[in-house]
């Protein structure tokens, strides 16, 4: 397992493969009828938000990139178009109960949001019982460049479904929060991300080149970063030196470098959002939903 994967898989802990798009489909769609579909994932007792489908659009699709069948699920404003668009990307678990209900939280709040299945090439993360296996079979065999498409590939679905490309964000959590560093500097379509929780640095390999440090000087979007001040994966040291690299190329004339901002909660830990874990922190995971919304709004995504 890659060293930057094993200790984000650490700092999860509590105290068969199919390259057919219609079967990934139907995967995604038991999941999110299951609610939470990985076995390995360590569940909270109390039952997670549920947010009411009324008055929205919902439901599973899919998109074609370069021959490949990638499934996602959506959820938008019923009957409304040219919506502002979110991306959501998914934690290590993929598209499970708790993003689908985090896109109908923001569609709640007018956009049309898309979370792609981005290990649909890899594997199914519902069919993994023990969460080791899952990181070294999955997710460390997923190329930087085949999300970066992928996440291509869902923005022009967006403009073809009642999106407005004029308009688009991106969010996400833990694994995607990472993600959101990169999609942020490698695309021109999106205006503003979100990341929450994202490791910021890592070793260099062929699937992983680059992490958002290294690329943090040619941000195109600027990101506002959700951090915990006790998350065990990512020293508050790895924060201030991604400070640093922001305000110096902000100094340079980086637009979106400059803009980029953190919010760090002090006691809350890695994956304070996540509703369904033992992790979760509801006073920063409300705030940080709430700062989400004023970001995208002020930075022209709504």
């Amino acid at each position: 397992m890659r060293q930057d994967l094993k200790n984000e898989f650490d700092s999860l802990l509590p105290g068969s493969t199919t390259e057919n798009g219609a079967t990934r489909r139907t995967a995604l769609k038991v999941a999110l009828g299951a609610g939470y579909a990985a076995a390995a994932m360590p569940i909270m007792a109390q039952t997670a938000i549920s947010t009411s489908a009324e008055g929205l659009t919902t439901g599973e699709a899919i998109y074609d990139v370069d021959g490949f069948t990638v499934p996602f699920f959506y959820a938008a404003p019923e009957g409304k178009k040219n919506l502002p668009v979110i991306l959501v990307v998914q934690e290590i678990f993929g598209v499970h109960a708790y993003i689908a209900d985090t896109c109908r939280r923001l569609a709640k709040a007018g956009y049309l949001a898309i979370a792609p299945e981005l290990y649909a090439r890899q594997g199914d993360p519902s069919k993994y019982s023990d969460m080791g296996k899952l990181m070294a079979e999955v997710v460390s065999q997923v190329p930087d460049e085949q999300v970066m498409a992928d996440l291509d590939g869902a923005v022009k679905w967006a403009g073809e479904n009642g999106g407005n490309l004029k308009k688009v964000g991106i969010t996400g959590f833990c694994w995607g929060g990472r993600i959101t560093w990169l999609y942020a500097e490698r695309s021109k379509n999106v205006k503003a991300g979100v990341a929450w929780y994202g490791r910021l640095v890592g070793a260099a390999s062929a699937l992983t080149p680059k992490h958002p440090l290294d690329l943090a000087a040619s941000l195109k979007a600027p990101v506002l970063g959700l951090y915990g001040g006790q998350d065990g994966g990512i020293p508050l040291t790895t924060i201030n030196a991604m400070k640093d690299v922001l305000a110096a190329a902000g100094a340079k004339g980086n637009a979106a470098a400059k803009a980029s901002e953190f919010v760090v909660y002090p006691t809350a830990p890695h994956a304070f959002h996540a509703d369904y874990r033992p992790s979760y922190r509801k006073d920063a995971a409300e705030d940080g939903f709430q700062q989400t919304l004023q970001w995208f709004k002020v930075k022209g995504v709504a």
